[in-house]
């Protein structure tokens, strides 16, 4: 029956702080010989308000009750309507109010001073929901569920502030519908990175774990949220406020693996405690049941409670820590690491510096003493590290990564890389030869780096690579959907004599001219032109030259289609004359259909030959005579078109000057 503890667990920052300021009040009013009061419980936890008590601190719920003594504010925050009530009283007070809590309530007191709506996400009843609603100058609406942000009214513009123990997963479900309810939504994520880590703690262990213990107090809305978080990941997950709230029978040989984990309210003692009896336990069933828990792992009550004050009480250089800001000038900034000593960063080593008290910073190490007890700390340090490490996951991963041109060199290019100094090589900015460096400087581009060095912290990128590699990709992409008899989309890029070349997204396929159009082209521009999007068909592929025959006519309509439709017997046209024979003139009806004015039917008389009477070009009024779809061939008359127009006007031709029809031994071609 081993037992495993959640790496993250027990008080968080800001509760310690609450209860560490709760105990000096405590003292203070000791020392003045006044009383000292809580205006509710300065923490959702039994144990910690008993503890108090001992203390001489007694709960109030009314500051009036408070006179003649000192009040303690909780941990959640009061409106400022409180604030007023202890001056009007003339009740002195010590402000615990968390410092993530008090940047809730200084945002929404800004951007409701004008009368802005603001939107609390989280539970109405809980007293910081409360309290931060108090600090808002305009209307404020409070949502826990979807059917809450539904009965919103539309809002045109509201913030939309979160609880700081609200579970993140809630907050994330209902981003959707408030963004759907508000035009135009200012979000302000507050939740506790505290509140976070140990919920994600908690899951992690509930996954790996048979049974689970959550230990905190019942009216902590944390813990509530932690155990709820375990249960649905393991359904034999106990609440408790204490070890003698455990069952008897709930850890035995046939629990396996007991997880253990407490809310950011929860006071170490009490965590202690659970973990010390569950320990007890184990070492029962070790000797009651020596076999079946040979390989039981327990859970050292000492190391425990040393690797919290570990993690509490000692730093050293170079460790990263997580600090809230308690303090900001114009030189430096002080952190509170959970350390006896609050750490300095001086402005040169702040990477935010628009960073705000109860602001959470991720901070370095520099130095534990400076000479006069200060703790050094650098943000910066600690960006450039990971910045460094990224790059160097990319590196070895071989993804790219995004730079920007700083400065020609001699021999290449400088650009920055997430904070990272990188060279580009003349060489490998392009696939061709750069003549001006410079027309890079400025741009963002996609590199690889090629080289490294790690004691410089310096790079070496391509850009070449990149385009080559991109370019093979496409290629290899566009090569995989290509077969004969696929119908493709693709760019006409350029023309030659012989046809037009397409591009189909990485590699370029040719129409032949002949494949262009169901007519003669003497030239791919006639039928297209530089940058046409078009539908072509695969005619052909080798794949081993390369080499793709597309067509482009074969997905047009042919002109043959339908022809009887299109020209009926006896339909009178006006056309061009396209081509001359001894035997008569080929007169185009469309592109790709002529039709044939044999040589006895060019004139109202006889002529001898064709050239006499038409030539190539001319415009001339034809007669349908007859259609032969299968054979491709109309035949036409200018003779008959000329005899019906001249009985239109009323007018007779002598029968004498009719032609005599003569069949050459020729025919249409």
């Amino acid at each position: 029956m081993p037992c495993t503890v959640a790496k993250h667990a027990g008080f968080c920052m800001g509760v310690r702080q609450a209860v560490e300021k709760a105990e000096r009040a405590a003292a203070q009013a000791q020392e003045r010989g006044i009383p000292c009061y809580s205006l509710g419980e300065v923490v959702h936890n039994p144990l910690v308000t008993s503890r108090l008590q001992q203390l001489g601190v007694q709960v109030v719920e009314r500051v009036e009750d408070a006179r003649g003594g000192l009040l303690i504010l909780r941990s959640h925050g009061v409106a400022p309507q409180v604030l007023s009530a202890c001056r009007e009283n003339g009740v002195d007070y010590v402000d615990c109010t968390c410092a993530r809590v008090r940047a809730l309530h200084e945002r929404a007191a800004a951007y409701s001073a004008g009368g802005l709506p603001v939107v609390l996400v989280g539970d109405g009843e809980h007293p910081e929901v409360r309290g931060t609603a108090g600090w808002c100058q305009g209307p404020v609406y409070t949502v826990y569920t979807a059917e809450d942000v539904a009965a919103l009214p539309p809002l045109p513009r509201a913030l939309v502030a979160s609880q700081t123990t609200l579970p993140m997963e809630r907050w994330q479900a209902l981003l959707p519908a408030l963004r759907a309810r508000i035009s135009q939504p200012d979000f302000y994520c507050s939740i506790c990175a505290a509140t976070r880590v140990r919920q994600q703690a908690a899951r992690e262990l509930a996954i790996a774990c048979d049974r689970m213990i959550v230990v905190g107090g019942r009216q902590s809305a944390n813990t509530r949220k932690l155990y709820e978080a375990c249960l649905a990941l393991c359904p034999q997950t106990i609440w408790v406020e204490r070890a003698a709230d455990i069952p008897p029978r709930f850890a035995d040989i046939h629990a396996h693996h007991i997880g253990i984990a407490a809310g950011a309210s929860t006071p170490d003692w009490s965590f202690k405690e659970v973990v010390t009896a569950m320990n007890d336990i184990e070492n029962k069933v070790l000797e009651t049941e020596p076999a079946a828990n040979e390989a039981a792992k327990t859970i050292d009550d000492n190391d425990f409670m040393a690797s919290i004050e570990a993690s509490m009480r000692r730093i050293h250089t170079g460790q990263t820590v997580t600090g809230t800001v308690v303090q900001v000038t114009d030189d430096e900034v002080c952190v509170n690491i959970g350390y006896k000593s609050d750490g300095l960063i001086k402005r040169s080593d702040l990477v935010d510096q628009d960073v705000k008290i109860g602001d959470e910073i991720e901070v370095e190490v520099v130095k534990v003493n400076d000479g006069e007890g200060n703790v050094i700390l650098s943000q910066r340090n600690i960006i450039n590290k990971k910045a460094w490490d990224a790059l160097m996951a990319k590196y070895e991963a071989g993804e790219y990564v995004e730079g920007v041109g700083k400065e020609a060199v001699k021999g290449g290019l400088i650009c920055m890389v997430d904070g990272v100094r990188a060279f580009v090589p003349a060489s490998r900015l392009s696939k061709r030869y750069v003549e001006k460096i410079d027309q890079f400087v400025g741009q963002t581009m996609k590199l690889k780096i090629i080289d490294v060095d790690a004691a410089k912290k310096r790079i070496v990128c391509s850009r070449k690579d990149v385009i080559l590699e991109e370019e093979a990709a496409k290629k290899a992409a566009a090569w995989e959907k290509i077969e004969e008899g696929a119908i493709l989309h693709g760019i006409v890029r350029r023309f030659a004599d012989f046809g037009a070349f397409v591009d189909l997204g990485g590699v370029d396929g040719l129409i032949h001219i002949t494949d262009l159009a169901w007519h003669r082209v003497g030239h791919p521009s006639e039928v297209l032109s530089i940058n046409q999007e078009v539908e072509v068909k695969v005619l052909s592929v080798d794949r081993e030259r390369e080499r793709i025959q597309l067509g482009y006519k074969q997905l047009q309509a042919k002109p043959w289609d339908n022809i009887e439709e299109k020209y009926p017997v006896g339909l009178i046209l006006e056309r061009k004359v396209v081509r001359i024979r001894p035997f008569g003139a080929f007169v185009e009806l469309e592109p790709g259909v002529d039709g044939l004015v044999h040589i006895s039917q060019v004139a109202l008389t006889r002529v001898n030959k064709v050239e006499d009477v038409l030539s190539v070009g001319q415009e001339v009024t034809v007669k349908v005579l007859g259609v032969d779809p299968a054979a491709h061939r109309i035949s036409l008359s200018i003779r008959e078109a000329l005899e019906d127009k001249a009985f239109d006007y009323g007018e007779g031709i002598p029968e004498e000057e009719y032609p005599v029809d003569e069949q050459p031994a020729e025919t249409q071609e």
